[in-house]
């Protein structure tokens, strides 16, 4: 009997260490999350005081605000000089169509990287990384001249058989199509490195089976890949679109009518001039254009979230 206890009580002690260790490991985790969350919520909840602070201002702000008011709300969607609804607009807008051709041409270009042996292939690929290494506020004076030449060059109307003259989007400075061109343009390089990367992760005896059932190349594409592809789709969309959404430098350069501003530019009017001290209407502008963000990660977060661990795998 004391032979048979021994080993058994050596194997208890064994399973009470490792859920002892497995207790300490989670409590451990949980204490970092909670710390980290709270490390990331502080400024939230700053501006979030500073939105409902009638004071109107940030540098008296507590972390709990002694006096509610929702009247920097109203002050936004009540102001007839500063049309902030659309500028929203205007944001959602540009941010949406970059993101959506970004997609489909990384996803074009990324199938044929992957997938095809072409002369100049590499020089391609090395070539959209170096590129990259240089940030858009460099050509900043060049996309400014090239915009300004593509305006120039552009017609604005069109005439069509049976319903006369039809205006066209407008591409040059000072319009949403010339800013789309630049923020699709800047995000080519990158995304299809990335994107090819993952598409390289996908089996080519797939390709191989469904060619040889007599799809082409372009279908293959479309029901084959595509399909296994969506988590990266998600991933490039959702940073396209938080990238564009908050850019603010390049905005302000191509343009030039208060109409025309996406919301990071139209909120700096906020605090310069003659309107610096209205941090409470700023804070308050900051949280609604938060929304359409939050929004899309509420959507997406499970693509997100598998193309970011894919993607970190097998890439």
């Amino acid at each position: 009997m004391a032979t048979g206890t021994g080993p058994l009580k050596r194997v208890r002690q064994r399973q009470i260490g490792l859920r002892t260790r497995r207790r300490i490991s989670i409590t451990f985790k949980v204490a970092v999350a909670v710390v980290t969350a709270i490390y990331a919520l502080i400024p939230v909840a700053f501006v979030v005081t500073a939105a409902l602070n009638p004071l109107n201002t940030i540098s008296a702000a507590s972390l709990i605000p002694t006096r509610v008011t929702f009247a920097h709300f109203e002050t936004i969607f009540s102001s007839p000089i500063y049309p902030w609804a659309k500028w929203i607009i205007n944001s959602v807008t540009v941010a949406g169509i970059s993101a959506v051709v970004v997609t489909v041409l990384c996803a074009m270009a990324a199938y044929a990287f992957s997938r095809f042996r072409f002369r100049g292939r590499r020089l391609g690929l090395i070539s959209l990384v170096i590129i990259q290494l240089f940030p858009n506020m460099l050509a900043m004076v060049a996309l400014f001249l090239l915009l300004q030449a593509v305006g120039q060059a552009m017609p604005t109307t069109i005439a069509v058989a049976g319903f006369g003259e039809i205006d066209l989007p407008r591409l040059g400075l000072n319009s949403l199509g010339g800013l789309i061109l630049i923020y699709t343009g800047g995000a080519l390089g990158f995304n299809t490195w990335l994107m090819k990367s993952y598409f390289d992760t996908v089996p080519y005896d797939l390709d191989e089976s469904a060619l040889v059932d007599g799809a082409t190349h372009t279908q293959v594409f479309r029901m084959v890949v595509l399909p296994l592809v969506r988590p990266i789709l998600a991933v490039i969309g959702i940073l396209t679109f938080i990238g564009t959404y908050s850019d603010f430098l390049i905005a302000r350069v191509m343009l030039s009518s208060p109409e025309n501003y996406t919301v990071a530019v139209g909120m700096s009017l906020f605090i310069s001039g003659q309107f610096t001290q209205r941090w409470g209407v700023f804070a308050a502008a900051a949280i609604i254009s938060a929304l359409p963000i939050v929004i899309m990660f509420l959507v997406l977060q499970r693509q997100l979230i598998g193309g970011l661990a894919q993607g970190g795998v097998k890439g």
